[in-house]
C-alpha cells in the first residue's frame, strides 16, 4: 500500500516538475514498502541517500527554472529546499550513529513535507510558468 498516491491535486502544472514529484513520491513509497515489508533498518542508508541525492537533482532543476523565468518567489523556494536538505542530513546523521527509530518519523516528516511543498509553495510558481507558455 501506498503511503501517498499522486494525484491531479498536486500538479503544479508543469509537466517536467510533476514528472520529478511523481518519482520523489515514488521513492517514498518505495521507503514505506521496505517498511511494510520488515526490512527498514537494511533498507534505511540507501534508500535515505537516492531520497537526498534526487532531492538534490529536483530542488537545482527547479530553482534554475525558476531563475530564467524571474519567478519572484525563488529565494523562498530556495530556503524551502535548504531546510528539507538539512532535516534530510540530520536524519541521515542520527541513522549513521545508529538511531533504530529514525525510519517510521522520517517516512512522515517527507510525506507531509512534500505534500504540503507541493500544495503550497510549488503551486505558487505553476501560473507564473503557465503564463510564461511553459506547461
Amino acid at each position: 500500500m501506498a503511503l501517498l498516491r499522486w494525484s491531479k491535486k498536486y500538479s503544479v502544472g508543469v509537466k517536467a516538475m510533476d514528472d520529478q514529484h511523481i518519482a520523489l513520491v515514488r521513492i517514498l513509497n518505495e521507503m514505506h514498502s521496505e517498511f511494510e515489508k520488515g526490512q527498514a533498518q537494511s533498507a534505511t542508508g540507501k534508500l535515505l541517500r537516492k531520497l537526498t541525492e534526487y532531492a538534490h537533482t529536483h530542488f537545482s532543476s527547479e530553482e534554475e527554472m525558476l531563475a530564467s523565468a524571474g519567478f519572484p518567489g525563488l529565494e523562498q523556494q530556495r530556503e524551502q529546499h535548504r531546510e528539507l536538505l538539512r532535516q534530510l542530513d540530520e536524519y541521515g546523521t542520527r541513522y549513521q550513529q545508529g538511531d533504530q527509530t529514525v525510519y517510521l518519523p522520517l517516512l512522515f516528516f517527507v510525506r507531509d513535507w512534500l505534500t504540503t511543498h507541493m500544495l503550497k509553495e510549488d503551486k505558487e510558481y505553476g501560473p507564473w510558468m503557465n503564463k510564461l507558455g511553459i506547461h
